[in-house]
């Protein structure tokens, strides 16, 4: 069983017992996250698709921790005129691991 699920302005497959890195969120309560955007759902012998979210249909979610990214880094550069700028950036992210899928 799997489902597609909407967080953070991008779509992941997830699966029961499945750990991911999405866009940094709050965990209100205990670290348990509920997504109810939920798009797809299919168990394997039925397929239900949301036009565009399914209703009555959620994914559990249980925040494990905060991670970074890897390193982006951004060089600027004119030649003959002396300019060099040098600028890095890390993404935090929040690693899920997801509990239950309920459709």
């Amino acid at each position: 069983m799997y489902a597609i699920i909407e967080t953070g302005g991008k779509q992941y497959r997830v699966e029961k017992d499945d750990v991911i890195d999405i866009e940094l969120i709050d965990a209100a309560q205990n670290g348990q996250v509920e997504f109810k955007t939920v798009l797809f759902i299919n168990d394997g012998a039925s397929v239900k698709m949301g036009a565009p979210y399914l209703s009555q249909s959620t994914v559990k979610a249980e925040l494990i921790s905060e991670v970074k990214g890897p390193k982006v880094v951004s060089f600027k550069y004119k030649k003959r005129k002396g300019y060099r700028r040098k600028v890095g950036h890390r993404q935090r992210y929040s690693r899920i691991k997801i509990t239950d899928i309920i459709g």
